[in-house]
């Protein structure tokens, strides 16, 4: 007990001080992870929106996938991915494994089934009360997903942040694809693993906690600016 009291003492150190250590794994990790999620949003959103505007021979088949790839093995991706990146891979020419831009690449290709799956929902929402009325104005099924998408970006908050949350807090594949190297690919979830591994539980703790405070600030600066731009549009 003694030596658990010490560790979170230690680690509550690590952070008043700024550990110079603590704050590049942060940094890395936050960097990594909103890349990753701004890249999902990007494919996600349109991807989203398509599959509840427009109808096509197996979208029932396409929509009950993509709901499924939610809960994709992380290791499974990271294999995919490292396979895809290693030098006797089709994209080892770029030399991207062991980099951030590897564990990009893995993390983007968790979130976009969650952003666009949840977005597919909202804008389907959307869509049963808006149909008739867009379609009387003649617009198009382009015309009508961008307007779900952007009627309904307060909602969408949700999708971002079950994005965010699920990079953020990502171990099996960017150790696949990152190999946790330190000073180049270590991120809060990796070193906690490691740290915790080799007994330096001071370390865990700090990043532990900066993990789990930087998930609340960033989930609470997204619902704010949420409120805030329904107060303002509705005044």
């Amino acid at each position: 007990m003694t030596d658990l009291v010490e560790a979170f003492h230690t680690a509550l150190r690590l952070i008043v001080t700024i550990d110079p250590q603590l704050i590049e794994i942060v940094m890395l990790s936050l960097q990594v992870s909103l890349l990753a999620v701004l890249l999902a949003g990007i494919v996600g959103f349109p991807l989203g929106a398509a599959l509840a505007v427009y109808r096509f021979p197996g979208r029932g088949l396409a929509t009950a996938a993509l709901n499924a790839l939610m809960g994709l093995p992380p290791v499974v991706v990271g294999l995919v991915v490292y396979l895809l990146l290693s030098n006797a891979g089709p994209l080892g020419v770029l030399q991207l494994l062991y980099t951030p831009a590897a564990m990009i690449i893995a993390q983007t290709v968790l979130v976009v089934p969650i952003i666009a799956a949840l977005s597919r929902q909202h804008c389907e929402d959307l869509f049963e009360e808006y149909d008739e009325h867009l379609r009387s104005l003649g617009a198009s099924s382009r015309e009508i997903a961008a307007t779900l998408l952007w009627d309904g970006r307060y909602r969408l908050t949700t999708a971002v942040l079950a994005g965010f949350g699920r990079a953020i807090a990502e171990v099996g594949a960017v150790m696949i694809v990152g190999g946790n190297i330190d000073h180049v690919t270590r991120t809060m979830t990796t070193a906690i693993a490691l740290e915790t591994s080799k007994g330096n539980i001071a370390l865990a703790l700090a990043l532990g906690m900066v993990l789990l405070a930087t998930s609340v600030a960033i989930s609470g600066a997204l619902m704010g600016v949420r409120r805030g731009a329904r107060r303002f549009a509705y005044a």
